[in-house]
């Protein structure tokens, strides 16, 4: 497992735009993910770990895990178009929070895949959102969130109203975002082990996959997909005997 310092910084790189790696890595040809631990030495964990995210989610432990609980009072700032998805930003000092094995986890940004990366019994949802949290020792915490195809979903239409149409392009979102409405009201969820789901793909990072999933609408799906020109979905990846619990 990184240090915690290496996660920190690796917490750090995940959050910036990713035009320095944007010749480098992709989700098709040659910077495909299948690759992606054969283009720089730092991704090697990519192709070696053992403990990769994306998973499917199929057999469970029942653990008993204390309820999930988050305080999102701000909501993100600033939407980017980073090229590989869109991305959005935190403003510094933060009040948007999970509290998690008793402690307090800082939002430091959220994003999203088409399809969805994990998958629950073998089932890819139409959209996946990645909430990730970091705590005082840099670690990493991950809440997923999927999205099936249904209604038009009211709060994520604000950000797309918003969405830059071309890489390295960035928004400043004026409009409040209630993050809350972007989570279901019932919050149980699987708990496991993983990854980054991109380069480096830096392991010992919390999962949280929220049993329950939104909507949204097939225009915003589409919007999404033109936008990127591409799924942006890493493959799941093999447990490795590790355990999901709920």
């Amino acid at each position: 497992m990184p240090t915690i310092i290496h996660k920190a910084v690796l917490l750090a790189l995940s959050l910036v735009s990713a035009s320095a790696c944007a010749s480098h890595w992709s989700y098709e040809g040659e910077g495909s993910p299948e690759h992606w631990g054969n283009l720089d030495e730092a991704w090697k964990t990519c192709q070696s770990g053992k403990n990769q995210s994306p998973i499917n989610i199929d057999a469970t432990l029942n653990a008993h895990l204390a309820p999930l609980e988050t305080h999102y009072t701000d909501g993100p700032t600033t939407l980017v178009n980073n090229g590989h998805t869109i991305q959005a930003g935190e403003k510094e000092g933060t009040r948007d929070t999970i509290l998690l094995d008793g402690q307090t986890w800082t939002l430091q940004q959220f994003h999203f895949h088409a399809p969805s990366e994990n998958t629950i019994h073998g089932k890819k949802y139409a959209m996946e959102m990645h909430l990730v949290h970091s705590n005082a020792e840099g670690e990493i915490a991950v809440v997923a969130v999927m999205f099936d195809r249904g209604a038009k979903n009211q709060e994520l239409e604000k950000l797309w109203r918003k969405m830059p149409a071309q890489p390295e392009q960035s928004a400043t979102l004026p409009t409040h975002l209630d993050l809350n409405k972007l989570l279901p009201d019932d919050k149980t969820f699987w708990r496991f082990s993983g990854s980054l789901t991109t380069p480096p793909c830096s392991e010992g990072v919390t999962w949280i996959v929220l049993k329950h999933p939104l909507t949204l609408s097939a225009d915003q799906l589409e919007k999404f997909s033109h936008t990127m020109h591409h799924t942006n979905n890493r493959p799941v990846q093999s447990l490795h005997g590790r355990i999901v619990v709920e």
